[in-house]
């Protein structure tokens, strides 16, 4: 099952025991930092967790798969993720017997 965003604040009010909303509005802030840095253009980096890229795609050729027609996709920017190499590690070593 994957992490929710609900279930990173249960585990914040779990560990700090702030209020319920308090704990909701930290993990909302920290998500519209990222939003608003990422859509500026900027990268955003979180040292020992990895980097979130932000790359431009320029326009190109396409086809839509349900009708077969070719078309022109428009200019774009997209977000990538760069893990982190201590992440990466630890994510590894979960998997050793």
């Amino acid at each position: 099952m994957a992490c929710t965003k609900a279930s990173i604040i249960e585990k914040i009010a779990e560990k700090y025991n702030p209020p319920a909303h308090d704990a909701e509005k930290i993990v909302e802030d920290i998500l519209e930092i990222i939003k608003s840095t990422l859509e500026s253009g900027e990268d955003l980096m979180i040292t020992g967790f990895g980097k979130f890229l932000v790359n431009e795609k320029s326009q190109r050729k396409g086809r839509n798969p349900a009708t077969g027609e070719n078309m022109m996709l428009k200019k774009r920017r997209i977000v990538t993720f760069k893990c982190a190499g201590k992440l990466k590690d630890r994510i590894n070593n979960k998997l050793k017997p």
